[in-house]
């Protein structure tokens, strides 16, 4: 019994790490040319080419999609009033960047 509980508890603590080793990451500049860069990754030191990006306008639609480049870079023309940048790599895996935020 006492070998079951200590598996268990070894498992659980090798799930809990995995999750939080894998936290997503970006960051987005205003290259005060008209164009906004965001950079992405993962925690791990990941790459994150192919995931996700939209931009949305300030009543949640979608007014620009793509998806991170081999680069793990995604730029876009900045659109005028408010807006968010959203990093997609799935649920749970997912960070918003308000417009107001990204500044040169």
């Amino acid at each position: 019994m006492r070998k079951l509980i200590a598996l268990s508890t070894l498992g659980l603590m090798a799930l809990s790490s995995a999750a939080l080793a894998h936290t997503p990451l970006c960051s987005c500049y205003d290259n005060g040319d008209g164009t906004v860069l965001c950079e992405g990754g993962f925690s791990d030191g990941s790459s994150a080419a192919g995931v996700g990006m939209k931009v949305l306008d300030s009543d949640g639609n979608a007014i620009l999609e793509g998806e991170m480049g081999d680069f793990s870079e995604f730029e876009f023309e900045k659109p005028e009033g408010d807006y968010t940048v959203v990093f997609d790599a799935g649920p749970g895996h997912e960070v918003e960047i308000k417009g107001s935020d990204i500044v040169e």
